[in-house]
């Protein structure tokens, strides 16, 4: 199996959420061992020679990725979550939705100006969530930050509100 393979192993689910979405289910490619060593495979050839020293993942699905690349290149874990989700003391940053806002945190210790970060989710849509999260992270100063994710919505045109000066990649795109 090859990365491309990958797009074999994702399930399309017709109007989920709402009416006339087509919903990329990755659980069907996390729950195929052969698949979730190729994807884990492909991230850590992604990163492995940067000299990252944190992955922050975005909830909920991103902690999944997140974490297997942060196991794989021996760095540590950051959570991107909800409100109220962190013990600690927090920052955070609003972010329009589709139907509202949001709010995403990190701890306020988390990174520092020493780090290298990858963000990483599963899935780039819009790119309201990585672009919020991509403020806090810089807000904390690192070296470096780099964004990554497993599929990639082209047509929806999420690239366009990220960082111009940051890496961005895909596994997959649609």
């Amino acid at each position: 199996m090859t990365v491309k393979d990958l797009k074999s192993t994702i399930r399309d689910v017709v109007d989920f959420p709402s009416k006339g979405i087509v919903f990329r289910d990755l659980t069907t490619l996390i729950k195929d061992g052969e698949a979730l060593h190729v994807m884990s495979s492909a991230l850590r050839e992604l990163y492995a020679d940067k000299g990252v020293t944190k992955v922050v993942g975005i909830e909920s699905r991103g902690f999944i990725g997140g974490s297997i690349l942060a196991y794989q290149l021996g760095c540590g874990f950051v959570p991107a979550r909800k409100p109220g989700k962190l013990p600690a003391v927090t920052i955070k940053k609003a972010y329009a939705k589709e139907y509202g806002v949001d709010t995403i945190e990190l701890h306020s210790d988390a990174i520092n100006e020493n780090d290298i970060v990858v963000i990483h989710d599963d899935l780039l849509a819009t790119g309201g969530t990585m672009a919020a999260c991509y403020e806090l992270v810089k807000s904390m100063n690192p070296k470096k930050i780099y964004i990554n994710f497993v599929v990639e919505l082209t047509q929806l045109g999420g690239r366009k509100n990220l960082p111009a000066e940051c890496e961005v990649t895909s596994l997959l795109t649609y």
